[in-house]
């Protein structure tokens, strides 16, 4: 979900939006201390992804808290939550409690299954919806003999169930403000739910599994570095450069239209893999091992950046696989300033963190981040005082109570 907000937040900044994440006192949202910590204990990942966003501490065990929360709610244009289904509900802060005091409200809700469903009071986390969508079962290295998988699945070294559903979010949000638009000009109030799941944002990244499989009763399995159907496209092994000789170094080659498989192949030296048995995709398909041997000799030879000056000159698309290192390095990556340097903390002893830029690009909004992801209740007393209206004695008495983060 935080990508979510960080899309929407990012892009819509520009006409003046605001975002404001609710996170528990004392503790925060979990990502503050994943993987990497700072010198101030916070994980930089943190400052990237809760860029932007306004932290506000609200204790919704508390009854005080989830009536805060209403009231933003019936104040906002947008509401985003990612709690298991009916736990909202059980808090009366569900749809049905709030859109009768902001009917024109967009209630996006993300969840591992759904909000209905057999499966959708069941914990989602991205790694099981990965695992149940059927993605993990299409990546790994196949048995040759059974071809299914040879052991257990490859895991991206992402979160990546949590990012795609977090796209799904975001786009529909969009669609349902677009919506609320056309609505409100014929009169109606235009609020609506949006229910996204990990699991189907997960499916609907599955190509043509399902209709294969439907209509031909192919269950596609793992493909290891190649992909099922498509030929040639690969990662092949190269010459370890001179300023790296210890690195495994490869190249991606993606030269599966018939023109371009024509051409690298001449411009390897490999006419003798051109010709009607190898004209089109479906027969390079049952052709596909003698191929990929051809190209891997060739390319065992050479070193990444050899490889590349060749088949570009061919006009065959290829790249190099990089480390972050060699992402924040290359030139194409400074030209568009994807990495931007945002300070965090204050001026005299804060500083620099480097984070993408948020994409895509809109010609004259300017996305560039304004604050790096704040400290805990940073915007306590600015959104429950100065936003929403609460006095500065409620206030201070239920920062005692609990109720709300000192």
């Amino acid at each position: 979900m935080p990508i979510t907000t960080l899309i929407l937040d990012d892009v819509s900044s520009h006409y003046g939006a605001e975002v404001i994440k609710v996170e528990p006192p004392n503790v925060g949202d979990p990502l503050r201390v994943w993987r990497e910590l700072d010198v101030d204990g916070v994980s930089p990942w943190w400052r990237s992804i809760a860029r932007n966003k306004k932290s506000v501490t609200i204790d919704l065990r508390k009854e005080e808290g989830r009536e805060l929360v209403k009231k933003l709610a019936i104040k906002s244009d947008v509401l985003i939550e990612n709690f298991k289904p009916g736990t909202l509900e059980k808090w009366n802060l569900g749809p049905d409690d709030i859109h009768p005091h902001n009917p024109s409200l967009i209630f996006t809700r993300v969840s591992g299954y759904g909000q209905t469903g057999p499966w959708s009071s069941r914990p989602g986390y991205a790694s099981v919806c990965e695992a149940e969508s059927g993605f993990r079962y299409i990546n790994g290295f196949p048995d040759p003999e059974t071809g299914m998988l040879s052991g257990p699945p490859v895991r991206p070294n992402i979160s990546l169930g949590d990012s795609v559903a977090g796209l799904h979010a975001a786009f529909g949000t969009v669609l349902a403000l677009l919506s609320r638009k056309a609505k409100q000009t014929a009169g109606q109030p235009g609020g609506q739910t949006v229910d996204v799941s990990i699991y189907e944002s997960m499916i609907n990244l599955m190509e043509g599994i399902i209709p294969e499989y439907d209509r031909k009763g192919k269950i596609r399995g793992p493909s290891g570095s190649s992909i099922t159907g498509i030929v040639p496209t690969n990662a092949y092994p190269c010459l370890s450069s001179s300023d790296a000789p210890g690195k495994p170094s490869f190249v991606v080659i993606g030269a599966n239209a018939d023109s371009m498989y024509n051409r690298m192949m001449v411009a390897i030296g490999r006419p003798d893999l051109i010709g009607p048995d190898y004209a089109q995709n479906h027969h390079r398909v049952g052709r596909q091992k003698e191929i990929e041997e051809g190209i891997s000799a060739w390319t065992k030879t050479r070193t990444a950046q050899e490889v590349e000056e060749v088949l570009r000159e061919a006009s065959v698309p290829c790249g190099q696989v990089f480390s972050v290192k060699e992402v924040m390095e290359n030139p194409q990556t400074e030209a568009r300033g994807l990495v931007e340097e945002v300070w965090v903390g204050d001026k005299e002893s804060g500083w620099p963190v480097k984070m993408s830029k948020v994409t895509p690009v809109l010609e004259g909004c300017d996305t560039k981040t304004r604050w790096a992801g704040p400290e805990l209740g940073q915007h306590n007393r600015e959104v429950l005082v100065d936003e929403l209206g609460m006095s500065e004695a409620k206030f201070l008495e239920y920062q005692e109570k609990g109720i709300v983060g000192k």
